[in-house]
């Protein structure tokens, strides 16, 4: 549907504008989406976010610096998020052998077990191929890496 019709709305400014206001409206109507899929399994997207970063790095060890550093959402307070995720038992953490100062945290069995079962039943896919071709997605995800230049 067309972003005018969403927000019922044509008072733009200029198409950059309302690039913009698309933008910022499917990031939210995609945040939706996802949420349904993420209460499942009582996470959120955050927490989903920094089990996937871990599951990147495992075997070794992420400081919360490398989890801050790679999240999509930069706003968001790794530190508070792991210790949720440590209630869970789905990341563990513990001292840093080389710098008493810093922090290791590792995803455990667990979080892995739920990625796993996460990853068998969606696939991002799944909510773009309805109206997205494959080239569509690509040439959509080549237009937002040249927004952010």
């Amino acid at each position: 549907m067309r972003i005018d019709d969403e927000i019922q709305s044509t008072n733009f400014e200029d198409n950059y504008h309302k690039a913009a206001i698309n933008i910022a409206y499917t990031a939210g109507w995609l945040s939706n989406y996802f949420r349904i899929y993420f209460d499942k399994y009582n996470i959120t997207q955050q927490q989903f976010n920094i089990l996937r970063i871990l599951r990147g790095q495992y075997p070794k060890p992420a400081t919360i610096n490398l989890l801050k550093e790679r999240m999509v959402d930069k706003m968001s307070d790794a530190s508070r998020i792991v210790d949720r995720l440590i209630q869970k038992e789905l990341v563990s953490r513990c001292t840093n052998n080389k710098d008493r100062r810093a922090v290791d945290i590792r995803i455990t069995e667990m979080g892995l077990q739920i990625l796993s079962k996460m990853d068998n039943e969606f696939k991002a896919k799944d909510i773009l191929k309805g109206n997205l071709s494959e080239e569509d997605a690509a040439v959509l995800s080549d237009l937002l890496d040249k927004l952010r230049g």
